[in-house]
Order: C-alpha cells, then structure tokens, then sequence
C-alpha cells in the first residue's frame, strides 16, 4: 500500500471511530434521547473529530509502523486522544457554560480503546503471520534478561524477515525468575540452560550480556557446550548504539572468549607520553606480534612509525593496511626492508632515523624448524637482538623492549634457548647503558603464525583427525592485541633490564583447547577424530613463565611483574659469543641450554672442549 493511500485509509477509520465514540458515549447515558439532536454533542464531535486529526499529525498517528507498535505508541495514541478530548470539552465550556464530563470521559475511554484496538490488531495480525511461518524459524534462548536481552528480543521479534523467534530467557537474578519480558518468559538460571534447550527445543543460544568478561563467557559456554544449539554472543552495547553494528549481528563464540582472563588494561596517558608525537621502530614489523603492535602504536599518533623486516610480502602487507586505517592521524608510515643480521644497515637505520621507542619482535619462533636450524635461530635471535641493542645503546636510544616467550624458561630446546641468551644480552647492556632496556615473556599467543589454533582449524575444515602431541601437553594462551598491549606497556613500566611477565592465569591443555574448536566449528569429538602424533624434538609438556629463582610475587602494574632473571656476566657473555659460531650444531645446542638454565658444572666443561 502507497503511503498516500495508507495515509488516507487512517484518517476515514480514525474519523469514523472519533464520531462513533462521542455518539455512543451520549447513548449509553441517555438511551431515549437522540444524540445527533444535541447541539452541543453535534459542535463537540465536529470539535473533537478536527482536534483529533490535528494532534494525529503531530504525533505521527498515520506515519508509524503499528504492525511493529509497542508500549511507547500506546502512550502516543493515549496523549493524541487526551488532547481531543480536553478540547471538545473546552469547547462544551464556550458554548454552554458546562462540561458533559460523564459523556467525555467515556468518550476518551472509547476513543482509547477503538483507536488503540485499530492499531494493535495489526500488531496482532503480523504476530500471527510469524507464528504460522514458524516451522522454517529457529528457536532462540537467550542468555541475560536485561537491557541488551530485551533489546534483542524487540529486533528478533520486529525483524522485516523473521530468521530467528526468541523463545525463552535464562537469567541468574533470581528477581526476574517467571517474569515475562516481551511475552518471553524468564525459564530459569544459567545453570538450567541444557534442560531448557531441550524442552523448548532450541537451535540456538544468544549471549546476551555485551559487559561480560571472558570468565564468565567461559563458564556460560561450559554450560552450554553440553548441549547441541550454536551459541553466538551479542554484540556489545557502546557498538550498537554508536551504530557500529546492529543489535542483530551476532558473532560466534571464539576461541579467545574462553581463555578465562581478562585482558590486561592499558595506562593510556603513560603510554602517550611515550609514544604520541614520537618515532616508533618496530621489527619484524610483518609478523603477528609486530604488525599488531604496530595497529597499537599507531592508536597513539606518534610522529613517524618505522615497519623494519625481512620479508617483503609482510611488510607492504601491514604499509598498506596501516596506510588505508590510519590515512587521517598525520603520522609518517616508513617501510624498510632490512635483515637484522646485518650489522652494518641496522647502525645505518637508527643513525638516520633515531627513534625514540625500539619493539624488537624480530625473531625465528618455532620450535621444531629452529632443532632442526640451529644456526639460524642463533643468528637471528642472539645476533640479531645483539645488533638492534648494541645499536640502540650506542646511539642513545631512549627505549628498547625485546619480545621474548615463554620458552626462554628452562630450556630444552635451541629456539627457547637462544630467546633466553637474547634476554641476557639487554640485561648486561641495561647495566651500563642509558638506554632504557627491557624484555617482556609471554606465552602462546592464539593466531599467530604456528599457533596450533590455525592448524586446528585447518584440520577441522578437512574433517579430521586433529593431531595432538601428546594428552597432557598443556601451554599458557593470550590474543596477539592482549601479547602487544604487554609490549607497549612494559616499555612505559622499564628503568633498565627488567623481564616483564604477564600473569597468564592457568595454563590450558592443547585437548581441551581442540575439544572447544571442534565444538565451536559445529561438530562433536565423534565427528572429528583426535589422534595422539608423540612430542616433537625440543618440546616440553609444560611450559613455564619463570622458573622457580625468577619468581617475584610483587605486580608493577595489574598483572604484569617482574621475574629476578639473573644473566651472565659480560665476560661469559662475550666468551660464548666469540665461539659460537665456531662450535658444531651439537655443541652449540649444548652450550647455549646450559648457560639458559645456569648448569655451571656442565657449562664448564663445555666451554673448555670448545
């Protein structure tokens, strides 16, 4: 129906109901006397009809979508009826010196009811038109009775083609246990979300508690992994109501929601002093940690950000990202390809440039690849950091932070090993230096290049099996942002040769963590096959943060503290060094675990074989 013709189909009905109204009114109160020949009824429906058409303009009573109405157009329609009705009355009073207030009251109480009822049974109408459509419409539980769960209801319900028709809310305040809520009705507590999927047979579960943290999206997911429904959460209410996205785009449930922990929060004015206005180096600026550190960075408005790394496709990959996000802050995005071995164009590098902050995330990470390529991990991670540091420390660099891991603890393998000789180097030159030298561990981090997580996904993709090394291998996660935000922090946090740890809250096994993303792919552990391959060589079981002489129980800022890593003296430093490159593969392995785990007895003999 056009506009014009819905227009003028309002106003014959809204017509006929005001005269139907006023008339009745006089009849039913003076049955024997004919309505239409009182002349003051006869002025007060002519009164009451031009009023009424009139407060129906303003407030839009023919321009609003009643198949959708809802309490606040009641209300409107109440208003619009009062304002009528008080001017036939008012008229009454001119022309009589008296008011029928008997008539008028029921008047309003019909004129209300006869409107309202116009306007509701369309409401009603599309109601039933969804109802009957239901069998193609998937069953919604949704999780939180507050403001964002009615919100949602609301959409579901008002949605032009209805996907998805809420049937229930659970909520853990026991004050809104049975309450209806859009004609919905608050079945029960979280606990009780699997018995309520069954018995209303839902298809899909909706989080729909936007401010919840990670700790309780992991508990509510336990809760609902028992059952077969997809579960998504809602997104949050600041996005919605800056128009960032709608009330009905839902996202799945991730991986990184049931971490249980929440992400560290930044101190934003320390972090800008640092960064705002200044020259920022970052490198391996290509790489998940060093890219995402730059997207961070960049948040800030330094004055130039230098994107410094060896490969090519990577680096114009995050140019151009950071080019296409950021065209607007002013700040001078610099490519340079450059390999951190090499010595002489890293001095070069920072002497034209001088930067104010150095993230140095340059570095080969993986574990197997690095047992079976000593020697490369020993150039890069040890000669590398040595390069960028002794850089940063002869041109009176103001910051350097090393991105270090986990695996620096205890090493078995050369990767960890080779990170833990990194670390000791910024520790010496932090005694000496004016530069402000510091490393930061942290652990697996969810999405990066050789995270387990993209593997898993790409074995689900193919149907299975998922391949695990071993049933008890457990690791600490975080999320590439949680990994840079730590980064970027601890560079406001150093005074000089700090190792910065980031409590990891516990540790997760690699089972449970496949258990999850099969579930949340959609399937069960019987469609997707788990097999057990053996641990790799230079793996642990267990990772750790700090070994038990590092430990410190003190926080530096929420989460964050320090470990007590004690390096090595520069004449040892500078001993192994010299030799390294030198010893064989097996020498070399030997030489740099012992000195990462402080086996003094065995490094001895080593080092006087060599």
């Amino acid at each position: 129906m056009s506009y014009r013709m819905r227009y003028l189909t309002f106003f014959i009905l809204d017509s006929a109901i005001v005269l139907s109204a006023i008339f009745m009114s006089y009849f039913l109160l003076h049955p024997t006397i004919p309505g239409y020949s009182d002349k003051v009824i006869i002025i007060s429906a002519l009164t009451l009809l031009v009023s009424h058409h009139v407060a129906a303009y303003f407030f839009h009573l023919y321009d609003r979508v009643w198949s959708v109405a809802s309490v606040r157009e009641l209300l409107t329609i109440g208003i619009a009826v009062t304002i009528s009705v008080a001017a036939a009355s008012g008229m009454q009073f001119l022309i009589k010196n008296d008011i029928y207030f008997r008539v008028m009251a029921i008047t309003w109480m019909l004129h209300i009811i006869m409107i309202g009822g116009s306007r509701f049974l369309l409401r009603l109408l599309k109601d039933r038109e969804s109802f009957t459509n239901q069998q193609d419409i998937r069953r919604v539980l949704i999780v939180g009775a507050g403001q964002a769960g009615t919100m949602l209801v609301r959409n579901l319900k008002q949605a032009q083609e209805q996907e998805f028709i809420p049937v229930a809310f659970v909520d853990d305040d026991p004050r809104k246990q049975h309450l209806k809520i859009m004609n919905v009705t608050v079945q029960g507590k979280t606990k009780d979300i699997e018995k309520i999927v069954a018995k209303k047979n839902v298809t899909d579960i909706i989080i729909a508690i936007p401010s919840l943290g990670r700790m309780g999206i992991k508990s509510i997911y336990e809760k609902c992994a028992k059952t077969e429904a997809n579960v998504k959460i809602m997104p949050k209410i600041e996005d919605i109501m800056t128009g960032r996205v709608s009330v009905n785009e839902m996202r799945d449930v991730k991986i990184e929601d049931l971490l249980g922990r929440e992400e560290v929060e930044l101190d934003l004015k320390a972090i800008a002093d640092k960064l705002t206005n200044k020259t920022i180096l970052v490198t391996g600026a290509g790489g998940s940690i060093g890219s995402e550190i730059c997207r961070q960075v960049m948040d800030f408005r330094p004055k130039r950000l230098l994107l410094l790394g060896h490969g090519e496709s990577s680096i114009y990959n995050i140019d151009m990202e950071l080019r296409q996000n950021f065209s607007k802050d002013g700040t001078e995005i610099i490519p340079i390809i450059a390999d951190v071995q090499d010595r002489e164009r890293i001095f070069d590098i920072l002497g034209d440039y001088r930067p104010d902050v150095i993230y140095h995330a340059a570095a080969h990470k993986h574990v197997p690849l690095m047992e079976a390529n000593p020697m490369e991990a020993v150039k890069n991670n040890i000669f590398g950091t040595k390069n960028v540091a002794e850089a940063a420390d002869t041109l009176g660099i103001k910051h350097f932070v090393l991105v270090s891991t986990d695996k620096a603890v205890n090493p078995p393998n050369i990767m960890g090993a080779t990170k833990r000789f990194a670390e000791m180097i910024i520790q010496n030159l932090a005694k000496t230096s004016e530069t402000k030298f510091a490393a930061v561990r942290f652990g697996n981090v969810l999405g990066s290049r050789g995270s387990v997580v993209p593997l898993f996904k790409q074995q689900i993709a193919r149907g299975g099996p998922i391949t695990i090394t071993d049933p008890e291998m457990t690791r600490y996660f975080m999320t590439i942002p949680e990994a840079s935000k730590l980064v970027i922090q601890a560079g406001t946090l150093a005074s000089g040769g700090e190792v910065f740890v980031l409590d990891m809250g516990e540790p997760v096994k690699i089972l449970d963590l496949a258990m999850n993303l099969i579930r949340l792919s959609g399937y069960t552990e019987d469609e997707i096959e788990i097999k057990f391959s053996g641990i790799r060589p230079g793996e642990k079981l267990y990772e750790e943060l700090l070994n038990e002489n590092e430990r410190q129980s003190d926080y530096v800022y929420p989460k964050i503290y320090i470990g007590k890593a004690t390096p090595i003296t520069k004449t040892e430093q500078q001993f192994v060094l010299d030799k390294l490159l030198d010893m064989s593969q097996m020498e070399m392995k030997q030489t740099l675990i012992a000195l990462a785990n402080r086996k003094y007895v065995k490094l001895d003999k080593i080092l006087t074989s060599v």
